[in-house]
This record gives C-alpha cells, structure tokens and sequence, in this order.
C-alpha cells in the first residue's frame, strides 16, 4: 500500500476533488495490513489504486526530445498542443510498434505463462511487492521503507545500495508477471519506477544511484522491463512519460562518461545502446547509438589482449565482458546494423568464449584469481552451450556436455602468454587434474599482487583454491588481508607484496611432460622464476629461484582447500586428510636453513564469506645472490606417492639451464629446461 506522496493534482482541481483526493489517501493508509516476518511486523501494500495525474511539463519535455516526424508518430504530432493527449498517443504506438526489435519479445509473453520465472524469481518479486528489497545478494533483503529510501544503507557496504539502484529485483517482478499474468507486479512496477524517478534527480545529493556503472546497467535492463510490461493496464500514459524522460536523462548523462579501459565502459556503452537501438524516436537516438558502437569497437581492441583475456584478468569481469559486448552486437544484428561491427569484432567475442573452455576447472567452476569466486560446479557449461551454437564449436560442445556430445577438445595445455595465464591437465573428464598459473600484467583494481601463483584441482576436488576477495567495500582490513603476496601460493621477500613485472621465458607442451617457465620481476631487487614441470600428467614439480641484489626472508607459500591436513617439519611434506576421494602432498627437498612453518590461511567461496584453511611456507634466508626451492606437488587417490627429485650438476641460479633426476616409487626420469640457444 502506498501513500499518495505521488498523486499530485493540478491546482485548480475543485475542492471536492481535493477531499476525495484526501479521503483515498487515508483509506489506502487504512488498508495496509501486517505481516510477520522474523521479529519484524512489515507492510503489505497494495497496488495503487489510480495512476498519477499528467504533468503536463513532464509531456511537453517528452515531446520536445523526440523527432515527430517519424512514422507512426502522426497522431503524436497532431496532439502536441495538448500534451496528455500526445502522451495516450504516443502510448498507443509503442503498443502497436512492430519495427524495432529487442531481446524480449512480447509476441512471447503467452507463451511464457507458466514456464519463466523460477521460484527464487517469484520469491524475490513477492518481497519487493513488499518493499523488501535485494541489494547486493550477499546481505538479507532489506525492508527499505513504505515510502521507499532508495538510498538505504542497512550495511557499511556500498555495494549495498549501489546494487539496490540497479534494481535486480524487478527483473524478477517482470518475469514473475509473464510466468503467473497476475497484474500486481506490474501494478507495483509502475509504482515504483515513477517513485524513484520523481525521487533521484541527477545531482550530488543522490550520487548513491548516478555512478555511470548504474547508469548503464539501468539502460540496458530498463528496455526489457519495458517490453515485459508496456501492455499491462498499469503501464499509463504517465508511467510511459515518466520512463522515457529517464531513458533520455540515462543517455545524455552516458553520452558524458566514458571509462576508458575497464568494465564499466562498457556497461556504460551498452546502456545507451540498448536506449537508442529500443527508442530510436528520440531525436538524438542517432548521436547515442553511433557513439556507443564506436566504444564498443574502440574497447574491444584495448580490453581484449590478443590471447582472448579481458585485460583486468579476474575471469567473473571476463564473463561479464563477454556479455556487455555480445548483446549490443546481437541487437544491432536483430535490427539490419551487423554491419556496424567489423567481422574482427565478432571473431574477438570468440576468442573471448575460448577461456573458459581453456582455463576453467575439469568440474564446470573457474579460479579465483583476483576478484572472482569459483561459483558453482558446472556453472561455465550453460554459456558453453550456448556459444557452441553460436559459434560452431564441437569442442565448446563437447565440455558443455561432459563428453555426451560434440568433439573433445585437440588439446590439454594452454598458454595465454600475453595475459599470463596457463593451464596444465590430464585429460577433459571432470575427475581429471588440472593446475592453472597466473604470472601476468597489472590488471588494475580487481587483480592482485600473486604472480606465480597457481590453483589445482584433481579428482573432483579444488585441492588448492586461491584464497579469493571476500569483500570490495565496507570491511578495509579484510580486502587488505585477502590482497597480500604472501596469501597466495607464490614467492615473497620478506613477506612483501609484490609488483606486476612477467616475463615468459619457456612454453613446452609434451605428450609426458609439459614445461612452463615464467618470471616475475616483483621486487626492485629480486626476480622470481619459476618453473613448473607437469610429469606423466600426474603430478608437478616446481622449481623456485629468487634472485637479485636483496636479501631477506625468502619464502614460498602454499594453501590448502579448507579441511584436516598433517605437517612433517623434518620431513618437509604437507598433505591434505581428507578421508574419502583425492588428496594433495606438497615436499620440498632439503636444504641447509630451510625451515617449514604453518601461516594463517583462509579461503573465500562466496561475497563476504571466509572459512579457515590449512597454510603453510617453506623458508630460506637469502644472503647471496640467489636461493632455489624445488617442490614436488603431487595429486593422488588412496596411499600418496613416494617421489624424489634431485638437482643434477650445479645449474646456476636464474641461469638458462636446469636438469633434475625425478624417482616416483623407484623408476626415474630426467627432466628440465635448456634456453640457452633461444
């Protein structure tokens, strides 16, 4: 139930009106009635009971922004002089209008009756019926008043209300009014829009909901509310006056923002792509939707490195660019301007779905590299499937599918040298092994300081997650906790942070042994190298070699999955104990002054969610030029493996070559790296 702040009436209306005007104010405060929930009594509204009165300003600022020239618009123009007239006509025609076409169609919405809306959908609109709404999913949905304050902040964390005025939550009215036809979700919809319209003008005060990422996020999703709700009864000419003057005010205010080089340049792109492409009506649509393509076209040049990583390397921005830049291309397709895109446009989105394929763990997840979580087993196949239409990738196919259909893929290793990331497995069965690397650039705010760390998964189990982010704003200590060098599995010096310096020196896929070395120059004084050797596709040897002019605490870091796990300080070994499936066993050879300790370890699956972990490193005090660790990383099933590796001959620290004799329960091999003639 909602008051009657937004049914303004025009000053001369009679005084009768004004006293039923008053009368229906307070017989709508009357009806509210209670509900419980948890320890709380909250309203339940009901739909407003009549749309608010014309403004006829509001209409003739409509008019004047669009071209009424355009056909179809006749009757629109004819009325001008009599704005709530143009306004019912200009209704009329986006109700009849078959020449644009969008994403959402609403020739399906009888045919999604029933079938659309999940019942977390249907949950999520029912609360917002309630003013009980959802910002970031992280927190409990919160109660934000019956006059709505859409600048609630119920928690520290902006993310808070950032994501409150994106308002995700009316996606889910949307769907939950085709899937069930019940006219209250449009009825509140419309209330809402109007309500926050009226309520978040664009200036200082009400910064909370104009950042430009919020901006572009409305504009795109904005369209498809339209769609969903243009032919509901509540949809009224005031409602549609309302939202075009804010689709307008979107676009002039995107026109004037450009993030250049991140992620929300492209939502900002996309927002005023998807206003001009749905409403080319409006007299500057042209100027909006040249300049969002050609920022589309310029980012995907600067965004994308020529390996198909988006250059902020965290893969959940990867995914998200994936998206920001496919649907602008696949509106402009729906309505005759493929040809605004170049064919390297499209050929850069393919490129783009082949990571997830490349670097995604064998059970449908991803790393955490950066601010990313792993997500949900199986979570990379939807998309996989997808883009095996689109694309016509068997091998995209055949992933998505767990090996049902399609072909699988050609290959097990993968380098993405100019992003810096690598992967290394035994096969494409989701029990398989599969360890993924990160020594790349500076990839801005949502990277981390941790080249050279990796994660392993084996047998179905993430034996060795990166510790992830837990949290963006709200909680300084934490973010700065999970950035630290030393929290990932890599190489520090004197417990420091690092800096963004990689260098590839060797990439040597082989049927028994694949080579990867990489460094990173992290300190001023100091390079880490490190070379990874994958053996027979069953486990791994790493080779670390600090070198350079500083000294100090050198140290190299492991983490295990969250679980039991055993030490052997004498022996150097660290193990996971997990009584059923795979297990993970990590020895280091010794050396003089070499010492094991177990640090603080924790792991973060979900947004402000942390959980504890076994950590551990193995130090070495460096007072020479150089110091080398050489650590064995064993995945196994059942009794762990006995494997010795040796150092043959005396290689020279951050030298060109390297040979080790490696003995797994009695049978050796030699393995290394010669560049020296590179």
């Amino acid at each position: 139930m909602k008051t009657s702040s937004n049914l303004r009436l025009p000053k001369n209306t009679p005084d009768l009106r004004r006293i039923g005007h008053f009368l229906l104010k307070f017989s709508r405060l009357a009806a509210a009635c209670l509900i419980w929930t948890g320890l709380s009594a909250v309203p339940v509204f009901a739909a407003p009971l009549q749309e608010p009165v014309q403004d006829p300003a509001s209409c003739s600022l409509l008019l004047s922004r669009l071209d009424l020239e355009k056909p179809g618009l006749e009757k629109v123009k004819a009325a001008v002089n009599h704005p709530e007239i143009a306004a019912a006509e200009l209704l009329a025609f986006y109700r009849s209008r078959t020449s644009v076409k969008h994403p959402v169609d609403r020739s399906q919405k009888g045919a999604s009756r029933g079938n659309c809306a999940s019942n977390n959908d249907l949950e999520t609109a029912d609360q917002a019926l309630k003013h009980i709404f959802v910002g970031q999913p992280a927190y409990p949905p919160h109660f934000c008043g019956e006059e709505i304050n859409w600048g609630s902040r119920p928690v520290p964390d902006n993310e808070w209300v950032w994501q409150l005025n994106r308002m995700y939550f009316w996606d889910a009215m949307a769907l939950a009014y085709w899937h069930t036809g019940d006219e209250k979700y449009a009825q509140e919809w419309c209330y809402q829009l109007t309500d926050w319209v009226r309520k978040n003008p664009r200036d200082e005060a009400h910064g909370y909901a104009w950042r430009s990422i919020e901006a572009g996020i409305r504009g795109y999703r904005w369209t498809g509310l339209f769609q969903r709700f243009i032919d509901s009864p509540a949809f009224t000419p005031a409602v549609l006056v309302s939202f075009l003057n804010s689709c307008y005010d979107h676009a002039s205010y995107l026109m004037t923002r450009y993030t250049k080089g991140s992620n929300w340049a492209l939502m900002e792109a996309e927002g005023m792509a998807f206003i001009a492409f749905t409403f080319p009506e409006f007299k500057a649509a042209g100027s909006w939707k040249e300049e969002a393509i050609s920022r589309l076209n310029q980012e995907i040049e600067n965004q994308v490195y020529p390996d198909g990583h988006q250059r902020e390397l965290a893969i959940g921005y990867h995914l998200g660019c994936i998206g920001w830049f496919d649907r602008t291309l696949e509106l402009a397709k729906m309505n005759g301007l493929e040809h605004a895109f170049p064919p390297s446009y499209r050929s850069t989105i393919e490129k783009m779905c082949e990571v997830p394929l490349k670097l995604g763990m064998p059970d449908g997840s991803n790393t955490q590299f950066g601010d990313s979580w792993k997500g949900n087993p199986g979570q990379n196949w939807g998309n996989l499937k997808r883009w095996a239409k689109t694309f016509g990738r068997d091998d995209f196919l055949y992933v998505a599918t767990e090996g049902k259909e399609g072909k699988k893929p050609a290959e097990t290793a993968f380098a993405l040298d100019k992003s810096g990331l690598y992967s290394l497995r035994s096969g494409w069965d989701k029990n398989d092994i599969c360890l993924v690397l990160k020594c790349g650039p500076d990839g801005g705010g949502h990277c981390q300081p941790d080249n050279g760390t990796f994660e392993l998964y084996a047998g179905g189990r993430h034996l060795m997650p990166d510790a992830g982010s837990y949290i963006y704003s709200g909680d300084p200590v934490n973010r700065a906790w999970f950035r630290q060098t030393k929290v990932h599995q890599t190489l520090t010096l004197d417990e420091k942070n690092t800096s963004y310096a990689p260098r590839l020196l060797l990439w040597q896929p082989g049927a028994k042994l694949d080579v990867l070395v990489v460094e990173n120059a992290g300190y001023p004084d100091l390079t880490h190298r490190r070379a990874l050797f994958f053996v027979d596709r069953k486990y791994f040897v790493i080779v670390d070699e600090a070198f350079g002019e500083g000294n100090g605490n050198v140290d190299i870091h492991f983490q295990f999955a969250p679980g039991a796990a055993s030490f052997d300080h004498q022996q150097l070994t660290a193990r996971t104990a997990f009584e059923e499936g795979w297990n993970v066993l990590v020895q280091t050879v010794a050396q003089d002054g070499l010492k094991m300790e177990e640090e603080e370890g924790q792991v973060s699956f979900l947004y402000t969610k942390k959980e504890p972990r076994p950590a551990f490193r193995y130090r070495l005090r460096k007072e020479t030029r150089g110091v080398r660790f050489v650590t064995v990383v064993a995945p196994y099933s059942g009794e762990a493996p006995d494997i010795k590796v040796k150092i043959m001959g005396k290689p020279e620290i951050g030298g060109s070559r390297l040979s080790l004799k490696v003995s797994e329960n009695g049978r050796s091999k030699r393995i290394g790296y010669d560049f020296s003639t590179n």
